[in-house]
């Protein structure tokens, strides 16, 4: 099939390019009609702090709830205070509460707006909107801060918090990608040695990786997407997007150099490395499927973007690739250089003389020992930290200094206190409808949160409409992000709240965003071994069905747990403990929310396999000719070396790239995904997965017979065309996985 593929869009190269630009440019204006939506709304079903959210419904609020709008008078302006001061923020609040979408104002001089801090000089409006966080854009946020000029021409610094804030501050990586395509392009141009050849990767990653981007944004109006998704994607989709088509390229140009015509070559290129890209490629995506275990919508929202990036970057290679391989194949086929006649003694000493890979793989072969136990004391150095990882969570005052949501952060918790940026709710339900709030079961409660240690104050109570519900809002004495405010939800949740209320009837919940992340973190914990158990468990099943060796795939397997450990590892002592992070533009410490390592965790399973696919497609050919394991190893080794090694420089120069980002989530993944892709293509497919087959022998391929009569026949190493020559493999051992024999 994926012959008939390759040679249908070889002879049909305009027609199959024109397809993909309509594609895009028919994405690209779609997106551009109905816009581009994320949030970073997070729903938990079942959890304490969605029921405290479902509960709230009772009551008459607007859609965004209560966005705050910073005042801040500076030194050398009048305090909000002066009787001039307070005229110009009252205007201001009329201005806002006319801009669309506003539905209300409250200013700080009302008992429901907050207040004033202790100073005088910070104070806040407080707006309510008719839309909810997701379709808050950067031109509303805008259109509010324009409105609120008489309180800046008086001399006050205006600055958006809260959902508004997050849209003003939302940010392009487009710097990012720009950084990895020039890393990648060098790279390619040197391993290469042709611009041409060193472009074609580009173009195919960066077609792959608009359209997906496209479809993408498109998603974010049938469901939650938070905006790390969508740079998660992008770091993905541009590694494995130029990642597939180096294999495939390399691929290409042996067999143009063997002699085969352009339309040939490209539909060899797409039956043989093809078929490992799709092996490859479904493997990343089989992984992220595993996050759908996690039950929660924020895992399906992550794992759908990178799920749909890989899928597009796979469709390209498969499709888009060979109509460009097809279109310059002249301009790609390799220089022969003329080095005169050669006898074949000076050919065997060269054969016998490895360089590079050759002589690493020669070496560990002979000493497998000592490189197995001097890798796993490496990989144990840098997976140590990773024994103190905890899930905590982000606030506002872990974003870069200068940005509208730290500003705000910094200028709130100064004037109320750090709790104030991350208010608990708590509702409660009553047994029968109350008159109003002096009833005993509403007294009750509020003197128990009141009398709560870390609690700083507690919000008059609000009584729905209909009498049945009661909500207080509640200030911790600490911030959102710090793990004593968990220990607070918790302590409200299993004795404030359940001993003011025992025997009333009333069921009460505690929620609002830091109670939402404390039980989104409780919920990754308890679901995390389900999720790494499931991608274990497809990736070794993969591993089987393609190598047909059930030692194979559970070695392997466990191979692919090392490099995890490792980032994880430097994910702890980077972040959480805070080594070098000024290095990365952060302050210091900061928490590592739980989906980090768990989408972490389930996107290198899937990456990895594309080293393990191609290095172990190579061993496997060479076993299947020679029968002999250890020759087999150095063979494959030697040959898929270099190219695997390219392709992981690559990939991390455009993970690395996206430690410009100002959100610390992305440069955790920056960090998590760089260093073990670094890990897996040098320490681990260089050294671990070698030096384990060189000492199992020819157990390495033991399979069991009735499980050999039930697994399908993949054939990853055939190319689909046993008639036409195979090439030889180039000298320094760069032939590709995935082909017939030299592979």
């Amino acid at each position: 099939m994926l012959l008939s593929v390759g040679r249908w869009c070889a002879r049909r190269p305009k027609r199959t390019v024109a397809a993909w630009l309509l594609l895009l440019i028919a994405l690209g204006a779609a997106l551009g009609a109905f816009g581009k939506i994320t949030t970073e709304a997070v729903t938990i079903p079942g959890s304490d702090s969605q029921a405290a959210r479902d509960a709230s419904e009772a009551f008459d609020d607007a859609a965004s709830g209560r966005q705050p709008v910073v005042l801040y008078a500076p030194a050398d302006a009048e305090p909000l205070t002066a009787a001039g001061q307070r005229k110009a923020v009252e205007e201001a609040a009329r201005a806002v509460a006319e801009v669309d979408h506003v539905v209300a104002v409250t200013t700080p001089y009302e008992p429901a707006g907050g207040g004033l801090g202790a100073d005088g000089r910070t104070g806040r409006l407080t707006v309510e909107l008719d839309v909810t966080g997701r379709d808050i854009t950067p031109g509303t946020t805008r259109s509010i801060t324009d409105a609120a000029a008489p309180a800046t021409r008086a001399g006050i610094e205006v600055t958006p918090g809260g959902d508004l804030a997050a849209a003003a501050d939302k940010g392009s990586t487009g710097h990012s990608e720009i950084i990895g395509l020039a890393a990648a392009f060098v790279i390619l141009a040197v391993g290469f040695g042709s611009l041409v050849a060193a472009g074609v990767p580009l173009l195919t990653g960066v077609v792959g990786l608009a359209v997906s981007l496209c479809a993408i944004g498109l998603a974010g109006h049938l469901m939650d997407m938070p905006s790390s998704g969508t740079t998660i994607a992008a770091m993905i989709g541009l590694g494995v997007g130029i990642d597939y088509t180096l294999f495939c390229l390399t691929r290409f140009r042996e067999l143009r150099a063997a002699g085969l015509s352009p339309e040939d070559a490209a539909a060899r290129t797409t039956a043989g490395s093809g078929k490992a890209v799709v092996f490859a490629g479904s493997a990343v995506i089989a992984a992220l499927a595993g996050l759908a275990l996690g039950g929660l919508p924020l895992l399906h929202a992550l794992a759908l973007a990178p799920g749909v990036a890989v899928l597009v970057a796979m469709a390209a290679t498969l499709t888009l690739l060979p109509a460009v391989l097809s279109l310059l194949g002249r301009r790609l086929t390799p220089k022969v250089r003329a080095t005169g006649a050669t006898s074949e003694a000076s050919k065997t000493d060269d054969r016998e003389r490895p360089a590079g890979w050759g002589r690493i793989a020669a070496s560990v072969a002979s000493r497998p020992w000592r490189f197995l136990i001097a890798a796993l004391a490496l990989i144990g150095v840098l997976a140590a930290p990773a024994a103190q990882l905890t899930f905590g969570q982000l606030d506002a005052g872990d974003k870069a200094a200068g940005t509208a949501s730290r500003i705000a952060y910094d200028r709130l918790a100064d004037a109320f206190g750090p709790g104030a940026n991350g208010p608990l709710q708590v509702v409660s339900t009553l047994p029968a409808p109350v008159s109003g709030p002096k009833d005993a079961q509403v007294t009750d409660v509020t003197a128990a949160l009141r009398a709560t240690p870390g609690v700083a104050s507690v919000g008059p109570a609000q009584l729905s409409a209909d009498g049945a519900h009661v909500r207080w809002q509640v200030t911790p004495t600490t911030a959102p992000a710090d793990p004593a405010t968990t220990a607070l939800v918790r302590e409200l949740r299993n004795e404030t709240l359940p001993e003011a209320t025992a025997g009333t009837g009333q069921v009460t919940h505690v929620g609002g965003a830091t109670a939402a992340q404390a039980d989104l973190n409780d919920r990754l914990t308890r679901r995390m071994p389900l999720v790494v158990g499931f991608v274990l468990a497809v990736a070794a099943l993969l591993l089987l069905v393609a190598f047909r060796s059930l030692v194979v795939a559970v070695t392997a397997a466990l191979m692919n747990l090392v490099a995890v450990a490792a980032s994880y590892g430097v994910l702890t002592a980077v972040f959480q403990w805070g080594w070098g992070a000024s290095l990365i533009g952060l302050e210091g410490p900061v928490q590592i929310p739980g989906y980090v390592p768990l989408l972490m965790f389930a996107v290198l399973f899937g990456l990895s396999m594309d080293y393990e696919v191609f290095l172990l497609s190579a061993v496997r050919a060479a076993y299947l000719r020679d029968g002999d394991n250890r020759r087999a190893v150095v063979a494959g080794l030697a040959g898929t070396g270099r190219i695997i090694t390219s392709a992981a420089l690559i990939m991390v120069s455009v993970f690395l790239g996206y430690l410009l980002s100002d959100d610390p989530v992305v440069k955790m993944f920056g960090i998590g995904l760089a260093t073990a892709v670094a890990l897996d293509a040098t320490v681990v497919r260089g050294v671990l997965v070698p030096s384990t087959m060189v000492l199992l022998g020819r157990a390495n391929w033991w399979l069991p017979a009735r499980l050999d009569r039930l697994l399908p026949h993949l054939a990853i190493e055939d190319d689909g065309d046993d008639d036409a020559p195979a090439p030889a493999a180039p000298a320094g051992g760069t032939a590709l996985t995935g082909t017939r024999g030299s592979s």
